[in-house]
């Protein structure tokens, strides 16, 4: 039995690096369209957060959100840097999700926190496993320290 679970797990631990590629695909393709948004209207992201969400420094705020959310879309796809992004990036969905959502609604039908939600756990896992194997941060890695991401 103790073989079985142990080639199970082997097998299965085999799509760790391809499901670390997926999630950093997913996450990049979901950030690129608010990226833009926020890039074609920078004024307008400077008045909301000023206005609707009454953030300090709101010309500061619009602006590392912005590069955050833009540079995390081309260093997820890379996967360079990718713990590096990914803590700003869960500032930004921790934003999102007590902000702009509220706490009250889960579901993202009905407005709620929940996309906001499942970006920051995923944003987590990059933090916490690294970008994995088919990834620039891995060949950096290898090259100069002769080590993968752990």
């Amino acid at each position: 039995m103790e073989k079985l679970i142990q080639g199970i797990t082997k097998i299965f631990g085999n799509f760790k690096e391809l499901f670390l590629l997926v999630l950093r695909l997913t996450l990049a393709y979901g950030f690129f369209e608010p990226a833009i948004k926020k890039i074609n209207h920078f004024e307008r992201i400077i008045t909301w957060f000023r206005d609707g969400l009454h953030l300090p420094m709101p010309e500061l705020m619009a602006f590392l959100a912005t590069t955050s959310e833009a540079l995390g879309v081309v260093l997820l796809v890379l996967g360079l840097g990718t713990r590096f992004i990914a803590f700003p990036l869960m500032v930004v969905m921790l934003v999102a999700i007590f902000l702009v959502h509220g706490t009250q609604v889960f579901a993202a039908k009905d407005g709620g926190f929940e996309i906001a939600l499942y970006y920051f756990v995923m944003l987590g896992v990059l933090l916490s496993q690294g970008a994995g194997r088919y990834s620039l941060d891995e060949t950096f890695l290898k090259k100069y320290f002769g080590s993968r991401t752990k």
